[in-house]
């Protein structure tokens, strides 16, 4: 089973390399199914029930979300009813949707879960715990991927080994920069620390240029809208033994277009 795993997807940019490659990769048969981060679909900030759909309809098999989850307004009402749309786990268990998801895939089951950091990030219950609670609640004999959208490497790292053995794969998402340290834990379970961006490749994370680096200079509010010209899609993928759920290997991937 190998499972493409797409780096947070900015703006309509990233839409559209994200509809790209994916076409590419199933239409060849690369991949079996694709997990993709969201959460800056809608011009950089949260996802509509209308990009949800647009991205599941060009071949996502899960989204996944982080601290921009509420942004949009009508989103609440579309997570209750479309279960592959997931939230962290560890927000509050009263908010609407949820934290992971099982999906047929043509290799068999995928589940997915998605966890939120603590560090430099809005508050949500222990992401340690609450992963901990769902391994012991999800039955057994199906391979798991967990999002973990966080900003701190130290805590993303920890993750890795608190549930190596126990998942298929740890993928950090959040920083929209790829990191190179991917590898096959000791016991099995796929890591890297950051998976990147999908999104334009002249920006910074995704943003224009030239308002950043106001604010950086002068302090003073600016606009941050989503840059325009070439993206890139950045991702893993993680390639499973069915047998034993484990991950047998993981590869990064980045791919640019043009448009």
């Amino acid at each position: 089973m190998r499972i493409l795993i797409v780096g947070d997807i900015v703006g309509s940019p990233g839409r559209a390399v994200f509809k790209e490659v994916v076409a590419r990769l199933r239409g060849s048969g690369a991949v079996h199914a694709v997990v993709a981060n969201a959460e800056n679909a809608a011009a950089g900030s949260g996802i509509t029930g209308e990009l949800a759909d647009e991205l599941f309809k060009a071949g996502a098999d899960v989204l996944t979300l982080g601290d921009h989850t509420w942004n949009q307004k009508d989103i609440e009402a579309y997570m209750a009813r479309e279960k592959r749309l997931l939230r962290p786990a560890n927000f509050a268990p009263t908010c609407p949707g949820r934290g992971w998801t099982t999906v047929q895939t043509s290799q068999g089951p995928l589940t997915v879960i998605n966890l939120l950091g603590r560090v430099f990030l809005p508050p949500a219950d222990c992401p340690f715990r609450a992963v901990d609670a769902l391994l012991a609640a999800i039955p057994g004999g199906t391979p798991v991927l967990v999002d973990l959208h966080a900003e701190a490497t130290s805590e993303k790292i920890a993750m890795g080994w608190h549930l190596d053995g126990r998942v298929a794969a740890v993928i950090g998402t959040h920083t929209h920069v790829q990191t190179s340290d991917e590898k096959l834990l000791p016991k099995g379970t796929a890591y890297i620390t950051d998976i990147g961006m999908t999104g334009p490749v002249n920006s910074v994370i995704g943003r224009e240029v030239e308002p950043v680096l106001k604010k950086f200079l002068t302090g003073m509010p600016s606009r941050f809208d989503v840059a325009k010209g070439p993206s890139v899609l950045e991702g893993v993928i993680v390639e499973i033994d069915r047998a034993t759920s484990r991950a047998t290997g993981i590869t990064r991937v980045r791919e640019t277009s043009g448009k």
